[in-house]
Protein backbone atom coordinates (compact mmCIF):
# COMPACT_ATOMS: atom_id res chain seq x y z
CA UNK A 1 0.00 0.00 0.00
CA UNK A 2 1.35 3.44 -0.94
CA UNK A 3 -0.34 6.29 0.98
CA UNK A 4 0.96 8.87 -1.49
CA UNK A 5 -0.90 7.35 -4.45
CA UNK A 6 -4.13 9.08 -5.53
CA UNK A 7 -5.32 7.30 -8.65
CA UNK A 8 -9.07 7.53 -8.13
CA UNK A 9 -11.04 10.58 -9.13
CA UNK A 10 -14.76 10.37 -9.83
CA UNK A 11 -15.98 13.42 -11.72
CA UNK A 12 -19.37 12.22 -12.95
CA UNK A 13 -22.40 10.69 -11.29
CA UNK A 14 -22.97 7.02 -11.95
CA UNK A 15 -25.57 6.09 -14.54
CA UNK A 16 -28.77 4.63 -13.14
CA UNK A 17 -29.69 1.08 -14.20
CA UNK A 18 -33.27 -0.17 -13.82
CA UNK A 19 -34.22 -3.45 -12.17
CA UNK A 20 -34.82 -6.08 -14.84
CA UNK A 21 -37.50 -8.76 -14.77
CA UNK A 22 -34.84 -11.41 -14.12
CA UNK A 23 -33.52 -9.50 -11.10
CA UNK A 24 -37.08 -8.99 -9.87
CA UNK A 25 -37.57 -12.76 -9.90
CA UNK A 26 -34.39 -13.23 -7.88
CA UNK A 27 -35.55 -10.65 -5.33
CA UNK A 28 -38.93 -12.34 -5.09
CA UNK A 29 -37.38 -15.79 -4.63
CA UNK A 30 -35.22 -14.57 -1.75
CA UNK A 31 -37.85 -12.43 0.02
CA UNK A 32 -36.37 -9.08 -0.94
CA UNK A 33 -39.42 -7.86 -2.85
CA UNK A 34 -42.46 -6.56 -0.96
CA UNK A 35 -45.35 -4.17 -1.68
CA UNK A 36 -44.83 -0.74 -0.15
CA UNK A 37 -47.41 1.71 1.20
CA UNK A 38 -45.83 4.63 -0.69
CA UNK A 39 -43.19 5.00 -3.39
CA UNK A 40 -40.01 6.99 -3.87
CA UNK A 41 -41.89 9.29 -6.24
CA UNK A 42 -44.42 10.11 -3.49
CA UNK A 43 -41.64 11.46 -1.28
CA UNK A 44 -40.56 13.89 -3.99
CA UNK A 45 -43.76 15.92 -3.55
CA UNK A 46 -42.37 18.09 -0.75
CA UNK A 47 -43.20 21.80 -0.70
CA UNK A 48 -40.17 23.25 1.07
CA UNK A 49 -36.70 22.39 2.40
CA UNK A 50 -34.19 23.78 4.88
CA UNK A 51 -30.54 22.79 5.40
CA UNK A 52 -29.62 20.28 8.09
CA UNK A 53 -26.55 21.09 10.21
CA UNK A 54 -24.56 18.75 12.42
CA UNK A 55 -23.74 19.33 16.09
CA UNK A 56 -20.70 21.41 15.10
CA UNK A 57 -22.80 23.71 12.91
CA UNK A 58 -21.49 22.30 9.63
CA UNK A 59 -23.74 21.77 6.63
CA UNK A 60 -24.40 18.02 6.28
CA UNK A 61 -25.48 18.36 2.61
CA UNK A 62 -28.83 16.90 3.69
CA UNK A 63 -32.00 18.98 3.51
CA UNK A 64 -34.98 18.46 5.81
CA UNK A 65 -38.13 18.42 3.68
CA UNK A 66 -41.59 19.77 4.47
CA UNK A 67 -44.83 18.36 3.07
CA UNK A 68 -48.18 20.00 2.61
CA UNK A 69 -50.53 19.28 5.50
CA UNK A 70 -52.95 17.52 3.15
CA UNK A 71 -50.22 14.99 2.21
CA UNK A 72 -48.14 14.75 5.36
CA UNK A 73 -50.39 12.37 7.32
CA UNK A 74 -50.59 9.86 4.45
CA UNK A 75 -46.83 10.04 3.78
CA UNK A 76 -45.84 9.73 7.45
CA UNK A 77 -48.23 6.84 8.02
CA UNK A 78 -46.86 5.09 4.93
CA UNK A 79 -43.28 5.57 6.14
CA UNK A 80 -44.13 4.19 9.57
CA UNK A 81 -45.79 1.18 7.96
CA UNK A 82 -42.70 0.55 5.81
CA UNK A 83 -40.40 0.79 8.83
CA UNK A 84 -42.46 -1.85 10.65
CA UNK A 85 -42.41 -3.97 7.49
CA UNK A 86 -38.62 -3.71 7.30
CA UNK A 87 -37.97 -4.34 10.98
CA UNK A 88 -40.82 -6.53 12.19
CA UNK A 89 -42.23 -8.25 9.14
CA UNK A 90 -45.29 -5.98 9.01
CA UNK A 91 -46.60 -6.35 12.57
CA UNK A 92 -48.82 -3.24 12.49
CA UNK A 93 -49.70 -3.44 16.18
CA UNK A 94 -46.35 -1.70 16.75
CA UNK A 95 -47.27 1.34 14.67
CA UNK A 96 -49.08 3.14 17.49
CA UNK A 97 -45.86 3.70 19.41
CA UNK A 98 -43.86 4.93 16.41
CA UNK A 99 -43.76 8.33 14.75
CA UNK A 100 -41.86 9.96 11.90
CA UNK A 101 -39.81 12.77 13.42
CA UNK A 102 -38.01 14.02 10.32
CA UNK A 103 -37.51 13.33 6.61
CA UNK A 104 -34.19 14.42 5.08
CA UNK A 105 -33.24 14.50 1.40
CA UNK A 106 -29.78 14.38 -0.18
CA UNK A 107 -29.04 15.60 -3.71
CA UNK A 108 -25.33 14.77 -3.31
CA UNK A 109 -25.49 10.97 -3.68
CA UNK A 110 -26.11 8.98 -6.84
CA UNK A 111 -29.35 7.53 -5.48
CA UNK A 112 -30.72 10.87 -4.15
CA UNK A 113 -31.78 9.18 -0.92
CA UNK A 114 -34.35 10.15 1.65
CA UNK A 115 -33.38 9.46 5.26
CA UNK A 116 -36.29 8.92 7.63
CA UNK A 117 -35.92 9.38 11.37
CA UNK A 118 -38.38 7.23 13.34
CA UNK A 119 -38.89 7.77 17.07
CA UNK A 120 -40.43 5.44 19.65
CA UNK A 121 -42.96 7.55 21.57
CA UNK A 122 -42.66 5.39 24.70
CA UNK A 123 -38.95 5.99 25.31
CA UNK A 124 -37.83 8.63 22.75
CA UNK A 125 -35.38 6.17 21.19
CA UNK A 126 -34.89 6.81 17.49
CA UNK A 127 -33.74 4.92 14.41
CA UNK A 128 -33.24 5.65 10.72
CA UNK A 129 -33.98 4.00 7.42
CA UNK A 130 -33.45 5.08 3.83
CA UNK A 131 -35.74 5.44 0.83
CA UNK A 132 -33.89 5.40 -2.52
CA UNK A 133 -34.36 4.95 -6.24
CA UNK A 134 -33.91 1.26 -7.01
CA UNK A 135 -30.70 0.81 -9.00
CA UNK A 136 -29.66 -2.62 -10.27
CA UNK A 137 -25.92 -2.31 -9.59
CA UNK A 138 -26.61 -1.07 -6.06
CA UNK A 139 -28.90 -4.03 -5.40
CA UNK A 140 -26.23 -6.45 -6.62
CA UNK A 141 -23.83 -4.76 -4.20
CA UNK A 142 -26.24 -5.16 -1.30
CA UNK A 143 -26.78 -8.84 -2.10
CA UNK A 144 -23.08 -9.65 -2.53
CA UNK A 145 -22.35 -7.93 0.78
CA UNK A 146 -25.10 -9.90 2.49
CA UNK A 147 -24.03 -13.26 1.08
CA UNK A 148 -20.23 -12.99 1.07
CA UNK A 149 -19.24 -10.57 3.84
CA UNK A 150 -19.44 -10.94 7.63
CA UNK A 151 -22.24 -8.33 7.59
CA UNK A 152 -25.97 -8.86 7.14
CA UNK A 153 -27.95 -6.39 5.03
CA UNK A 154 -31.66 -5.69 5.50
CA UNK A 155 -33.48 -4.11 2.55
CA UNK A 156 -36.69 -4.29 0.49
CA UNK A 157 -37.42 -3.52 -3.16
CA UNK A 158 -40.67 -2.72 -4.93
CA UNK A 159 -40.75 -1.38 -8.47
CA UNK A 160 -38.49 1.66 -8.64
CA UNK A 161 -38.23 2.03 -4.84
CA UNK A 162 -35.52 0.67 -2.55
CA UNK A 163 -35.72 0.61 1.26
CA UNK A 164 -32.51 0.14 3.27
CA UNK A 165 -31.91 -0.34 6.95
CA UNK A 166 -29.52 2.10 8.62
CA UNK A 167 -26.01 0.68 9.08
CA UNK A 168 -24.67 1.84 12.43
CA UNK A 169 -21.06 2.89 12.87
CA UNK A 170 -18.70 5.85 12.85
CA UNK A 171 -18.40 7.29 9.32
CA UNK A 172 -14.87 6.75 8.03
CA UNK A 173 -14.14 10.45 7.52
CA UNK A 174 -15.31 11.23 11.06
CA UNK A 175 -13.28 8.33 12.44
CA UNK A 176 -10.11 9.55 10.72
CA UNK A 177 -10.70 13.11 11.91
CA UNK A 178 -11.79 12.53 15.51
CA UNK A 179 -10.79 8.99 16.57
CA UNK A 180 -7.54 8.10 14.83
CA UNK A 181 -5.45 10.13 17.29
CA UNK A 182 -7.06 8.70 20.44
CA UNK A 183 -4.41 7.33 22.81
CA UNK A 184 -6.40 4.16 23.53
CA UNK A 185 -6.90 3.28 19.86
CA UNK A 186 -5.47 -0.14 19.00
CA UNK A 187 -3.80 0.88 15.76
CA UNK A 188 -2.59 -2.59 14.84
CA UNK A 189 -6.09 -4.06 15.07
CA UNK A 190 -7.49 -1.19 13.00
CA UNK A 191 -4.77 -1.67 10.36
CA UNK A 192 -5.49 -5.40 10.23
CA UNK A 193 -9.19 -4.77 9.66
CA UNK A 194 -8.54 -2.23 6.92
CA UNK A 195 -6.30 -4.72 5.07
CA UNK A 196 -9.11 -7.30 5.25
CA UNK A 197 -11.69 -4.71 4.17
CA UNK A 198 -9.48 -3.77 1.22
CA UNK A 199 -9.21 -7.43 0.21
CA UNK A 200 -12.95 -8.00 0.51
CA UNK A 201 -13.87 -4.98 -1.62
CA UNK A 202 -11.49 -6.10 -4.37
CA UNK A 203 -12.80 -9.66 -4.32
CA UNK A 204 -16.42 -8.50 -4.66
CA UNK A 205 -15.52 -5.64 -7.05
CA UNK A 206 -17.18 -3.08 -4.78
CA UNK A 207 -15.87 0.34 -5.75
CA UNK A 208 -15.66 3.91 -4.46
CA UNK A 209 -14.83 3.23 -0.83
CA UNK A 210 -13.88 6.78 -0.05
CA UNK A 211 -13.85 7.51 3.68
CA UNK A 212 -17.47 8.72 3.81
CA UNK A 213 -18.74 5.57 2.07
CA UNK A 214 -17.90 3.17 4.91
CA UNK A 215 -18.21 3.10 8.68
CA UNK A 216 -15.96 1.81 11.44
CA UNK A 217 -17.79 -0.32 14.02
CA UNK A 218 -16.05 -0.27 17.40
CA UNK A 219 -16.77 -3.17 19.78
CA UNK A 220 -15.41 -3.13 23.35
CA UNK A 221 -13.65 -6.39 24.14
CA UNK A 222 -12.31 -7.84 27.38
CA UNK A 223 -8.93 -6.60 26.19
CA UNK A 224 -9.13 -3.22 24.47
CA UNK A 225 -11.36 -2.82 21.39
CA UNK A 226 -12.17 -4.68 18.20
CA UNK A 227 -12.92 -2.93 14.88
CA UNK A 228 -14.81 -3.76 11.74
CA UNK A 229 -14.88 -1.66 8.59
CA UNK A 230 -18.06 -2.10 6.58
CA UNK A 231 -19.39 -0.34 3.48
CA UNK A 232 -22.56 1.73 3.58
CA UNK A 233 -22.68 2.81 -0.08
CA UNK A 234 -23.08 0.25 -2.86
CA UNK A 235 -23.68 2.56 -5.84
CA UNK A 236 -20.36 1.62 -7.41
CA UNK A 237 -20.78 -2.14 -7.41
CA UNK A 238 -18.95 -3.39 -10.51
CA UNK A 239 -19.37 -0.12 -12.36
CA UNK A 240 -16.00 1.56 -12.90
CA UNK A 241 -13.36 0.43 -15.38
CA UNK A 242 -10.25 1.16 -13.31
CA UNK A 243 -9.01 -1.67 -11.11
CA UNK A 244 -7.85 0.77 -8.43
CA UNK A 245 -11.44 1.93 -7.94
CA UNK A 246 -12.06 -1.39 -6.16
CA UNK A 247 -9.12 -0.99 -3.77
CA UNK A 248 -9.83 1.40 -0.86
CA UNK A 249 -6.08 1.79 -0.33
CA UNK A 250 -5.87 4.02 -3.42
CA UNK A 251 -8.33 6.69 -2.25
CA UNK A 252 -6.65 9.81 -0.94
CA UNK A 253 -9.27 10.11 1.83
CA UNK A 254 -7.95 6.87 3.32
CA UNK A 255 -4.27 7.87 3.40
CA UNK A 256 -4.07 8.23 7.21
CA UNK A 257 -5.27 4.63 7.72
CA UNK A 258 -3.16 3.35 4.84
CA UNK A 259 -0.15 4.97 6.51
CA UNK A 260 -0.92 2.98 9.68
CA UNK A 261 -0.96 -0.23 7.65
CA UNK A 262 2.42 0.44 6.04
CA UNK A 263 4.00 1.60 9.32
CA UNK A 264 2.68 -1.11 11.62
CA UNK A 265 2.28 -4.22 9.47
CA UNK A 266 5.07 -6.23 7.91
CA UNK A 267 4.35 -7.26 4.27
CA UNK A 268 4.21 -10.91 5.33
CA UNK A 269 1.68 -10.01 8.02
CA UNK A 270 -0.46 -8.25 5.41
CA UNK A 271 -0.36 -11.38 3.29
CA UNK A 272 -1.49 -13.40 6.30
CA UNK A 273 -4.51 -11.14 6.85
CA UNK A 274 -5.36 -11.21 3.13
CA UNK A 275 -5.23 -15.01 3.21
CA UNK A 276 -7.45 -15.07 6.30
CA UNK A 277 -10.06 -12.98 4.50
CA UNK A 278 -9.91 -15.14 1.37
CA UNK A 279 -10.36 -18.25 3.52
CA UNK A 280 -13.49 -16.78 5.11
CA UNK A 281 -14.72 -15.75 1.67
CA UNK A 282 -14.22 -19.29 0.38
CA UNK A 283 -16.26 -20.71 3.28
CA UNK A 284 -19.09 -18.25 2.65
CA UNK A 285 -19.09 -19.13 -1.04
CA UNK A 286 -19.40 -22.83 -0.14
CA UNK A 287 -22.16 -22.18 2.40
CA UNK A 288 -24.24 -19.99 0.05
CA UNK A 289 -23.26 -21.51 -3.29
CA UNK A 290 -26.82 -21.98 -4.63
CA UNK A 291 -27.98 -18.48 -3.76
CA UNK A 292 -24.71 -17.03 -5.03
CA UNK A 293 -25.04 -18.92 -8.31
CA UNK A 294 -28.57 -17.55 -8.80
CA UNK A 295 -27.33 -14.03 -8.09
CA UNK A 296 -24.26 -14.16 -10.33
CA UNK A 297 -26.16 -15.86 -13.16
CA UNK A 298 -28.63 -12.97 -13.02
CA UNK A 299 -25.82 -10.44 -12.87
CA UNK A 300 -24.01 -11.95 -15.86
CA UNK A 301 -27.03 -11.32 -18.10
CA UNK A 302 -27.62 -7.79 -16.79
CA UNK A 303 -26.18 -4.44 -17.89
CA UNK A 304 -24.84 -2.46 -14.94
CA UNK A 305 -22.02 -0.55 -16.63
CA UNK A 306 -20.93 0.61 -20.06
CA UNK A 307 -19.17 -1.77 -22.43
CA UNK A 308 -16.19 0.59 -22.42
CA UNK A 309 -15.78 0.17 -18.65
CA UNK A 310 -16.24 -3.61 -18.89
CA UNK A 311 -13.49 -3.78 -21.51
CA UNK A 312 -11.13 -1.61 -19.46
CA UNK A 313 -11.68 -3.58 -16.25
CA UNK A 314 -11.27 -6.98 -17.89
CA UNK A 315 -7.95 -5.86 -19.38
CA UNK A 316 -6.68 -4.54 -16.05
CA UNK A 317 -7.78 -7.66 -14.17
CA UNK A 318 -6.20 -9.88 -16.83
CA UNK A 319 -2.89 -8.10 -16.32
CA UNK A 320 -3.24 -8.12 -12.53
CA UNK A 321 -3.98 -11.85 -12.25
CA UNK A 322 -2.01 -12.81 -15.37
CA UNK A 323 -5.07 -14.76 -16.53
CA UNK A 324 -6.18 -14.54 -20.16
CA UNK A 325 -9.66 -15.83 -19.30
CA UNK A 326 -10.68 -12.32 -18.19
CA UNK A 327 -10.45 -11.16 -21.78
CA UNK A 328 -13.33 -13.51 -22.65
CA UNK A 329 -15.70 -11.83 -20.13
CA UNK A 330 -18.53 -9.83 -21.67
CA UNK A 331 -20.26 -8.33 -18.63
CA UNK A 332 -19.53 -7.13 -15.12
CA UNK A 333 -21.24 -10.28 -13.84
CA UNK A 334 -18.75 -12.39 -15.80
CA UNK A 335 -15.90 -10.44 -14.19
CA UNK A 336 -17.30 -10.86 -10.67
CA UNK A 337 -17.68 -14.60 -11.20
CA UNK A 338 -14.09 -15.05 -12.41
CA UNK A 339 -12.70 -12.64 -9.83
CA UNK A 340 -14.26 -14.61 -6.96
CA UNK A 341 -13.02 -17.86 -8.45
CA UNK A 342 -9.44 -16.62 -8.71
CA UNK A 343 -9.32 -14.92 -5.33
CA UNK A 344 -9.90 -18.23 -3.55
CA UNK A 345 -8.31 -20.63 -6.05
CA UNK A 346 -5.18 -21.40 -3.97
CA UNK A 347 -7.07 -22.26 -0.77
Amino acid sequence: MNPSVDLNNISKKKQHYPVTERLQRYLRDYDREAPLAITYQDLLHFTDTYPLYDRWGQDTLWQTVVYDQSQMHEIYEGLTRIYVQLKSGGNESLMEQLSVQRVDYCTFGNSNPFRIRIVNLLNDNYDYFYFKKADASRIYGLELEHVLSPNRINYLVHGASLIEEHIAGIPGDEFIKHYLSRPNLNRVRLAKEFVKFNERCFALLLGDMRSYNYVVVVTPDFEEEQYRVRPIDFDQQSYEGRKTMYLPQFFKDNNPIVALCTQLLHPETMKQYQNEERTLLFRRIRAARYRLKDLVDCMRKDTISSQEKVTQLREELARHHKVEEFRHCHSMGDLVRLQLKLMVRHL
